[in-house]
């Protein structure tokens, strides 16, 4: 069967479109994503702005219209932390329903971690033994433990790297100027503060294999020295601490409007770069990780695992 997964996140809107069938390897088919920020469109009141929530419906019209003309079986939508989060989901969801036809799930930071672990134990397969899994969006961070498809620990923060340089780097992306370095330091603080407890949770649970996931870290481990995404989605890719650290500091020297002319950083998410290096050194460090393997499988593909489930088996 095709499967259409539209996945409203808090930077882009990704519609991502695979063949497959029960117990087969989804191969994609067709991916097109909108740029939106919504994480960055929240008001002081914390509703999402009329504006972000025009952007919105335009986006997933437009996703529902492409996935449509691709002969989709099924069209499977979710929101992330941008959405659940805004004071006004209940009308924005009704909103895209009412002006799209389009239902959007709304994922809980637990579901999102659950989702995540499940495709990177079906990457990595049952010889990874006890998993430890790390995403960071752009609004949560998402971290998952266990010995089974279902791990047994799944937790989210609100460390997403797009709300942290929002609320607490206040970057522009066209500053000629990086963050102060008083700056950088509150952050490392209040990081390290929304850790304590996840870190003793996970101490707990134990796990052999560290794995990451997700646009951050893929881009972080790129500019440690990983392969590019030419090279494949089965080139083995890995990011240490001590790479990261080097990243870190030069990182943290160059504007926001500059860090985008690296190899590896897309324009849409070069100012929340440094957030997001932050978090991922602060979970590295509380949870004496040294190495973290890299996983091309998160989200969007865990939400197609457990649709796939859930058929009968021919």
């Amino acid at each position: 069967m095709r499967l259409g997964v539209l996945d409203v996140g808090s930077n882009t809107v990704h519609l991502l479109v695979v063949d497959a069938h029960h117990g087969a390897h989804p191969w994609p088919a067709h991916s097109e994503k909108v740029v939106l920020r919504l994480a960055e469109q929240i008001g002081p009141d914390g509703a999402l702005t009329e504006a972000g929530a025009d952007g919105l419906v335009k986006a997933v019209g437009m996703a529902k219209a492409a996935a449509t003309g691709l002969a989709t079986d099924d069209l499977i939508a979710f929101a992330t932390s941008a959405v659940r989060d805004a004071t006004n989901a209940a009308d924005v969801l009704a909103r895209v329903r009412d002006e799209t036809g389009v239902r959007l799930a709304v994922l809980s930071g637990a579901d999102e971690a659950r989702m995540t672990f499940l495709a990177v134990r079906r990457w990595f397969g049952w010889s990874a033994g006890r998993l430890l899994v790390l995403d960071i969006g752009g609004g949560s961070l998402e971290i998952a433990a266990g010995i089974d498809e279902d791990p047994d620990v799944a937790v989210s923060l609100p460390l997403g790297a797009g709300r942290l340089t929002r609320e607490r780097l206040r970057v522009d992306p066209a500053s000629a100027a990086p963050p102060s370095a008083e700056a950088v330091d509150k952050l490392r603080e209040y990081v390290d503060g929304r850790l304590d407890k996840v870190v003793d949770q996970m101490t707990e649970v134990g796990w052999g294999r560290a794995v990451a996931t997700s646009k951050t870290f893929r881009t972080l481990a790129r500019l440690a020295g990983a392969a590019p995404s030419g090279a494949g989605l089965w080139a083995r890719r890995s990011l240490t601490r001590a790479g990261l650290r080097q990243v870190i500091g030069f990182i943290r020297h160059i504007p926001p409007a500059q860090l985008m002319e690296l190899e590896g950083v897309s324009a849409g998410r070069a100012h929340q770069l440094l957030a997001g290096a932050v978090v991922a050194e602060a979970v590295m460090r509380r949870l004496d990780l040294d190495s973290l393997d890299i996983c091309p499988w998160a989200l969007r593909e865990g939400v197609i695992l457990r649709r796939l489930d859930q058929l009968e088996p021919i």
